[in-house]
């Protein structure tokens, strides 16, 4: 059987969608189309039960799921131990939203390599589809995101909250709302927004990456959120300040594993990340 075909089969059941899948693995639909039959002719089972609602797992699908994972955790840790040259034990793989590696995933990872030179780590960048479909292939070990979505045979854990506070780079320290930079920190800061500034104006510009809006930010005038923890720096450098009496919003992060993990040697490491700040 072709891995990449579980693979596909766990990404079209973690969606309910073939086009989700294929824009979750970076392939066609015809492709995940072609995957899906392939796996099915050899199974002699049809998996999912198709509409243009989605895909939902049929009963054989159901009782598939649970052998696809076993399939593609077990040559991704095939891959960890064999593939690792012999100074190292393990390879963890973490995965992350771009926020959460500045100013916090990334000096936490040059200290646990100092303090477990055995283990090698992977690191990678994405946003929460991509982030939780690693963690359903078993791609990644463990997920930092903002917002991510409950899914069975996951485990979610609370990280630490962001407090997200208005910058500005007017030297007066003024908000202009055709000068605001809109990023996109998820379903949660967008209703705290618009419930804190009902009938503001659309942004002209907006971005999903706060380090982008931040990098506009710095050589052009205006306004947006951003995570205090990143923008202190600037503030007392004097390049940003914030918006008087702009108010700041709450931003939970979340850490993702598996239930069914090898409890030894991720959740160690899980609260060494929890618990640094």
């Amino acid at each position: 059987m072709n891995i990449e075909h579980a693979r596909t089969f766990l990404a079209v059941s973690d969606s309910g969608s073939f086009v989700a899948a294929a824009d979750l693995l970076h392939i066609t639909q015809s492709t995940v189309s072609a995957r899906i039959h392939a796996l099915e002719q050899l199974l002699g089972r049809r998996l999912f039960n198709r509409s243009r609602a989605g895909a939902i797992l049929t009963h054989d699908g159901e009782r598939f799921l649970i052998h696809a994972g076993q399939m593609v955790r077990a040559l991704e840790q095939a891959q960890r131990e064999i593939g690792l040259p012999r100074k190292f034990s393990a390879r963890i793989n973490i995965g992350a939203r771009i926020g959460l590696w500045e100013a916090f995933l990334t000096p936490w990872l040059a200290d646990i390599s100092v303090a477990r030179p055995d283990l090698s780590f992977r690191g990678e960048i994405g946003f929460e589809p991509e982030l939780m479909q690693g963690i359903v292939d078993g791609r990644l070990d463990i997920a930092a995101m903002y917002t991510p979505q409950r899914r069975p045979n996951l485990k979610l854990l609370p990280l630490f909250t962001e407090r997200l506070v208005m910058v500005t780079s007017d030297p007066e320290g003024a908000m202009t709302p055709d000068a605001y930079i809109h990023v996109d920190w998820g379903p949660e800061f967008s209703d705290q927004f618009s419930a804190g500034f009902p009938g503001f104006p659309s942004p002209v510009l907006s971005v999903n990456i706060g380090w982008l809006g931040l990098q506009h930010l710095l050589v052009s005038r205006g306004c947006g959120y951003f995570p205090e923890r990143l923008v202190e720096r600037h503030i007392r450098e004097g390049n940003l300040q914030t918006v008087a009496r702009a108010p700041a919003f709450d931003l939970p992060a979340w850490v993702l594993i598996r239930e069914e993990r090898d409890f030894d040697l991720i959740d160690p490491i899980l609260e060494q990340i929890r618990a640094f700040r």
